[in-house]
């Protein structure tokens, strides 16, 4: 049963899913620097991510797989996974992958902020504390002296606000099949990249035509590796709690320090890495203070029903 659990294989997808997404980045990174316009690689991207979704749920879904609950909030939510990707990129194409991918973490601990405007949940002291002590972390990896370009990091902190939203919509869609918002997501940025790449098409088509099959299978990457990782985070999301598997999503900043390493040769200094760690201990933490509420929610409720 796909539901049973199993920590240690979900922390294990949860991994390979990090590695997978981090690849997805790098290899846009890459693409991108051989001259591709943005335009066409999200396209591509994009055209990749719905034919890999459907090849893997046709067959036992059909056409229920395109039926949602709520078809404007699909909308919504592929729209800001669409420019959560456009920023995603063009951050990466000014600063180093590791630097951008901790700037990125900002996002869970905005969710934590806003949630309760969006989702009725309660507002927490220690939410805040923890979203202010990551952004200290995020300060202290673009401090004057990291020489990090400052166009690149004002779009790696505009996407994490959108990814932070996208989290949001998310979590609206939860009556909704997980492969349906995820096909929705590659339907949404298609159609978006359709919009948009007739305004590189002439730039696309001169790069690709120069393009060698290696080029090509690095291109094919980014929409395997992007849909691929999704797909392991929802197994891993089906075989262990969230609270558990949070912190293991920060090991995505080490396989992008490690990609970038031996792909460009960038590596973080010993600030950088402090500010990293301070990102990562603050969502750590809150990760588990949120956790350890949620018990005691959850055995104040079972009292109650125990008439205790």
């Amino acid at each position: 049963m796909s539901s049973a659990y199993r920590p240690l294989l979900a922390i294990v997808l949860l991994v390979v899913s990090t590695w997978a997404l981090s690849t997805q980045e790098a290899s846009g990174k890459w693409v991108m620097e051989l001259g591709l316009p943005l335009f066409v690689v999200m396209f591509v991207r994009y055209a990749v991510h719905v034919v890999l979704v459907l090849a893997l749920t046709w067959s036992k879904m059909g056409i229920r797989v395109f039926r949602s609950h709520h078809y404007a909030m699909q909308i919504i939510r592929g729209s800001t996974s669409l420019f959560a990707i456009l920023t995603i990129f063009m951050a990466l194409s000014y600063l180093p992958q590791a630097e951008t991918t901790a700037i990125f973490f900002l996002a869970p601990l905005l969710v934590l902020c806003i949630a309760p405007w969006f989702l009725a949940e309660p507002s927490r002291w220690y939410r805040w504390l923890a979203a202010f002590v990551g952004f200290v972390g995020v300060m202290v990896i673009v401090r004057p002296s990291a020489g990090l370009h400052p166009v690149g990091v004002i779009y790696a902190l505009i996407g994490a606000c959108v990814i932070a939203v996208q989290f949001l919509c998310t979590r609206k869609l939860a009556a909704d099949h997980s492969m349906t918002t995820l096909l929705w997501t590659g339907l949404v940025g298609l159609l978006g990249g359709l919009i948009l790449i007739p305004f590189k098409w002439h730039e696309g088509v001169a790069v690709l035509s120069d393009f060698a099959p290696w080029q090509w299978l690095l291109l094919l990457n980014i929409g395997f590796c992007g849909t691929f990782g999704h797909l392991l985070q929802i197994k891993a999301y089906q075989h262990a709690p969230a609270s558990l598997l949070a912190p293991f999503n920060y090991l995505q900043i080490l396989s992008a320090a490690v990609l970038g390493l031996l792909i460009w040769g960038d590596f973080p200094d010993a600030w950088a890495w402090l500010g990293i760690l301070i990102v990562c201990a603050s969502g750590i933490v809150v990760t588990i203070v949120e956790w350890r509420n949620n018990q005691g929610v959850k055995k104040l409720v079972q009292g109650m029903i125990e008439g205790k």
